[in-house]
């Protein structure tokens, strides 16, 4: 198990911006596959389905309120679920607790490839609780505090550090800003592509996404450090 430098400081593997960048395109592409073709739901972006559950409830359209209400309570548990692997591997010697993560979120993905389109409650509810799994695990990006599944925190931070680099002329802010900035693009490639592929190639289309969690498994391979 090793660690790396960047910026004369000492990081784990999974504080890595190639790292960050992969898990952002595939959370781009599961916010998008899940928005265009599991009834609009937003498999990431919580936010948002609270606000179509209240207006569900408003409206006393019970069926719409429990649709967007399922994705929030699989988030909740995906969090938990996170949590308890985080604190029950994080001894382990011989692979790293949040390898395990992916191992299970690129599985849950997989099954998600054949839920039918009639099913898509189920299909939103197991994206979700992936989705959740990976915010937990991976909320560090060279020490700054991050997401990969979500923009707008990433842009709040992006955007002071830059508003303190105009006013400092700091370094570490405009590296911190880029930072930001980045897993956003990159994200937002994950959302275009996900959205093109999803239309083409339908359900079966997630796969790229759990492929993507594959590929940042084997990023972190012998070389994560606890």
């Amino acid at each position: 198990m090793g660690i790396y430098s960047f910026n004369n400081k000492k990081y784990q593997r999974s504080d890595s911006f190639l790292l960050g960048a992969i898990l952002s395109v595939s959370g781009g592409f599961q916010d998008a596959y899940t928005y265009v073709l599991r009834d609009k739901v937003f498999a990431n972006a919580q936010t948002g389905n609270i606000v179509l559950m209240s207006q569900g409830l408003i409206n006393k359209d019970w069926s719409t309120s429990f649709r967007y209400l399922l994705p929030v309570l699989a988030f909740v548990l995906g969090i938990v679920a996170s949590e308890q692997i985080g604190h029950r591997f994080k001894h382990s010697k011989k692979i790293h607790w949040r390898q395990i993560v992916l191992l299970i979120e690129a599985f849950i993905l997989a099954v998600v490839a054949f839920v039918p389109l009639t099913h898509n409650v189920l299909a939103n509810v197991l994206v979700s609780f992936a989705c959740a799994m990976q915010v937990q695990a991976f909320r560090k990006l060279h020490g700054y505090a991050y997401a990969t599944t979500m923009c707008i925190g990433n842009l709040r931070s992006g955007t002071e550090s830059l508003s303190i680099y105009f006013r400092e002329r700091n370094k570490e802010s405009i590296i911190k800003a880029f930072h930001y900035y980045g897993i956003i693009f990159f994200f937002a490639i994950g959302a275009g592509i996900g959205a093109t592929i999803s239309c083409q190639y339908g359900i079966k289309s997630v796969f790229a996404s759990a492929i993507l969690l594959i590929i940042g498994f084997f990023v972190m391979l012998d070389t994560e450090e606890k």
